[in-house]
């Protein structure tokens, strides 16, 4: 009766608990709202200053080299982002399966031995 007790109380909170966790390390490891709140910010904080007083050759390069940085940032802010909902899928996939299959692994284990007694005789 132990064994029914932990198998099907408390390791499936374990289980739970450890997907959570893992769930937790890949949202950590990705960043994901920290890349969506600076998804627009230059790439590794380039930029370039404007300078004192207009002029117009010394602005539109700046304009431009800051343009492109932030694309840059959006773009690789992008990919990061899309790996990282990749993980937390692939996660949720796995962890699902795991719990699933270690619900079902008694029943599994009963009906492989009561095929095996068959095959014997």
């Amino acid at each position: 009766m132990q064994y029914f007790q932990w198998h099907f109380g408390e390791m499936p909170k374990e289980i739970l608990r450890i997907w959570k966790n893992y769930l937790r390390y890949y949202s950590y490891l990705f960043s994901i709202p920290l890349l969506l709140k600076t998804l627009f910010a230059p790439w590794r904080k380039y930029s370039w200053s404007y300078g004192r007083g207009f002029n117009i050759r010394r602005w539109a390069e700046a304009f431009v080299s800051n343009s492109f940085s932030r694309i840059i940032g959006a773009i690789m802010r992008s990919f990061l982002i899309i790996i990282g909902i990749i993980m937390e899928i692939f996660v949720l996939i796995i962890g699902g399966l795991v719990f699933l299959l270690w619900m079902l692994a008694p029943i599994v284990i009963a009906i492989c031995f009561i095929l095996g007694i068959n095959y014997l005789f």
